[in-house]
């Protein structure tokens, strides 16, 4: 299978087009500009829309009229940008209406910087808009991984009609590395639910709109039975030399790449150091987590963050073990050498 160099970002377009997206509304924003470039220039040449919207708030709502009809729909943008589109994002998880969303995650709070952080984690994971809805959210660490869970998101947000969010960063979104891409043959049905016209059937009707309160939480009921089946089936994650490790690393994305190079340093000098990356931070993998409360020494949660993350590492392991955290803001990245200093010291090493 022949491999490509190719950006983030630009890996993520061409793997959103071969799992059959055909229709992009998007406005430019960095670090994530080329991917809407991308989708201006290959969208066109397999017979798919492009329109670049005069707002973040427009390209969300073209999203809900696309994917309202049955189409299989994306947008790309970057923290601030990806703020504005809430209230309507929260209208199409209500809708229950499939839909990919990137968000190329950039320093803030605030208009920020350019650089690489993983701040929005919150937002992503918690549900940014208003109501009780949820997106699954991915969290890739290499080009490859990106590319893949594109194409898988596109499938999930079919299956479960709910909006999927691949959450990059800076880093990721404009690194090279090779990748390949599968062939893909494309089907999915959309007949039960998209506005397609009422003739020789009853009407049907897309609404996030209920006046009756009980009629309303009739829908969030169904909302969450939904979740509790997502949670059941779509958990991801990676673990890396975790059989042996009494000190344990969780970090995702990009961070978690940097914390493999941190396993790797600690295992040279005789630290039984491992692994655990979240792949879904939404559903996340409490579970799975838990285990290493009984075997572990210490764990020790590294973000692009302030600690974001760390709350449901927390709440995985209830105090089990000791659980520590080093964190970088800002855009600024953590170096595998400041990250295995601050083990070392956490552990009494010189």
């Amino acid at each position: 299978m022949k491999k490509l160099m190719m950006k983030g970002v630009e890996a993520i377009g061409e793997g959103a087009i071969r799992a059959g997206c055909r229709n992009y509304f998007g406005y430019p924003i960095t670090p994530q500009s080329e991917l809407t470039e991308y989708m201006a220039r290959r969208l066109p040449e397999v017979g798919g829309s492009f329109l670049q919207a005069e707002s973040e708030i427009a390209a969300v709502n073209m999203i809900y009229g696309a994917s309202s009809v049955g189409k299989r729909v994306m947008t790309s943008t970057s923290s601030p940008g990806f703020s504005l589109m809430q209230e309507g994002i929260s209208y199409i998880a209500c809708a229950q209406l499939p839909a990919v969303f990137v968000n190329v995650v950039r320093g803030g709070p605030g208009l920020g910087d350019i650089q690489p952080s993983q701040g929005d984690y919150f937002q992503a994971t918690k549900g940014g808009g208003h109501g009780d809805y949820r997106l699954i959210v991915l969290s890739p660490s290499t080009v490859q991984e990106a590319t893949d869970l594109t194409m898988l998101a596109f499938d999930m947000a079919d299956r479960y009609r709910n909006p999927v969010l691949i959450f990059a960063d800076g880093l990721l979104g404009q690194m090279m590395e090779p990748v390949s891409f599968e062939e893909k043959e494309v089907t999915y049905d959309n007949s039960a639910w998209a506005l397609t016209g009422a003739k020789g059937r009853s009407p049907r009707q897309v609404t996030s709109f209920n006046i009756d309160p009980y009629g309303l939480e009739k829908m969030n009921m169904e909302l969450q039975k939904k979740y509790r089946q997502i949670e059941a089936n779509e958990i991801r994650y990676e673990e890396y030399r975790t059989e042996d490790a009494d000190v344990l690393i969780v970090a995702h994305g990009t961070v978690g790449r940097i914390a493999k190079s941190v396993v790797k340093m600690a295992r040279e000098e005789g630290i039984k150091a491992g692994l655990f990356r979240p792949i879904t931070l939404y559903p996340f993998a409490y579970e799975a987590l838990s285990n290493y409360g009984e075997k572990t020494k210490l764990v020790l949660t590294v973000e692009m963050s302030s600690g974001q993350m760390l709350e449901d590492v927390k709440l995985s392991l209830c105090n089990k073990t000791r659980i520590e955290f080093y964190g970088r803001m800002a855009g600024v990245v953590p170096t595998p050498e400041e990250v295995f200093a601050y083990l070392k010291s956490l552990i009494g090493r010189q």
